[in-house]
């Protein structure tokens, strides 16, 4: 069987984006005319052979391949990110789009952190690991076991607006015996400046009997070698808030939003509720007012149950109790700074119904929004 597509514009999308992408070295001329790609395909095998012509500037290079059993071969040829020097870290580029953005006019904090899971996934699949269960190793797809998200932590000092291009870098490491850390830094690409950091923790659990299980050797003896030697901490800083202990909310809750169902569009390749849904849940019960006038600098979650897609989640939010107000300038349990103006709040997830199992604690700071 065999199939021809004629007049191919991918180039052409390549040359109407450019304008978005002044970060890229400078072109001279128009890209040439569309190229005709042939792909062809037996029972026996695929074939897969293109050519592009290359491009002054490096946009597009000459691209040959007679095999397409290399997976994702043309998505890496065209995505802006690689391996570190050291091959240790990743990093990789991005251009806000303008669905990427909220009310703010700027990207939202689940476009971040859709964002960081999409660098990390590519930093997995860039070192061979498997990108069917989440950079699963070879050890782990046979005795059938996945990451799991335990805890998340973003910082976000400057939010991206629409256009922007961001850098990401990212890198693994050991976690103890029970699971694995990765860590990112989100940089503006024009200025160099840091503009928002990340941290996670991630446990394995068993994909058939959804119960936790240790690291072994074999596994981690996989995975170790394209981690720091050293350990490297995204917050190195002694005490930083990534650290923090999330306090459990106690009822009745401030605000709340009942009933929360999973869209099917919420559900990962591991058939669980994507970690990016639960910061939105969590939102959902934010109030107005805060919304209106405030802008999330700060986010902590620990997860601490799976969510199925019949499931229903009832999200619970209050105030922070403020421990010393003497210290912090903040009195009544109010979660406000006059220095720093911000606002703290506690989250909570949990099943709807009698048990109210707990899915999810949370913790948010809050800044007053600058004039834009």
């Amino acid at each position: 069987m065999s199939m021809e597509l004629s007049a191919c514009n991918v180039t052409d999308r390549i040359h109407a984006l450019l304008p978005q992408c002044r970060f890229l070295a400078p072109y001279s001329r128009p890209f040439p005319p569309r190229r005709t790609l042939v792909f062809s395909s037996s029972s026996s095998s695929a074939v897969c052979k293109a050519s592009v012509q290359s491009v002054d500037g490096g946009v597009v290079s000459a691209i040959e391949s007679g095999s397409a059993t290399a997976r994702g071969s043309f998505a890496d040829t065209l995505r802006l990110g690689s391996l570190t020097e050291d091959g240790l870290s990743y990093k990789e580029k991005f251009i806000v789009r303008c669905y990427e953005v909220g009310i703010n006019k700027t990207a939202t904090v689940e476009t971040i952190a859709n964002l960081l899971q999409e660098v990390g996934c590519n930093h997995a699949q860039g070192v061979g690991f498997s990108t069917d269960g989440f950079a699963t190793t070879p050890t782990m797809r046979k005795l059938h076991l996945i990451w799991v998200t335990a805890r998340m932590h973003i910082e976000i000092y400057r939010y991206p607006a629409w256009s922007d291009v961001v850098e990401i870098e990212t890198w693994c490491q050991s976690e103890g015996r029970i699971g694995t850390r990765r860590d990112w830094i989100m940089k503006d690409y024009a200025t160099g400046e840091v503009i928002g950091r990340a941290t996670s923790k991630w446990v394995m659990m068993n994909q058939d009997t959804r119960r936790l299980q240790k690291v072994n050797d074999e596994v981690r003896e996989e995975y170790l070698v394209f981690c720091p030697r050293e350990p490297r901490l995204s917050f190195p800083e002694a005490n930083n808030r990534s650290l923090k202990k999330i306090l459990k909310l106690e009822d009745p809750a401030q605000h709340s939003r009942l009933g929360l169902t999973p869209r099917r569009a919420d559900l990962d390749m591991n058939q669980h509720v994507n970690n990016v849904a639960y910061i939105g849940w969590v939102l959902e019960s934010m109030p107005q007012e805060v919304i209106d006038t405030h802008e999330l600098q700060t986010i902590t979650l620990d997860y601490r149950r799976e969510c199925q897609q019949d499931d229903v989640v009832d999200s619970l939010t209050s105030v922070e109790p403020v421990d010393e107000p003497e210290v912090h300038g903040k009195t009544n349990g109010s979660a406000l700074s006059p220095a720093e103006e911000s606002l703290n709040f506690l989250h909570m997830l949990r099943l709807a119904g009698e048990q109210g199992l707990e899915i999810n604690r949370g913790r948010t700071e809050w800044r007053k929004k600058l004039g834009r």
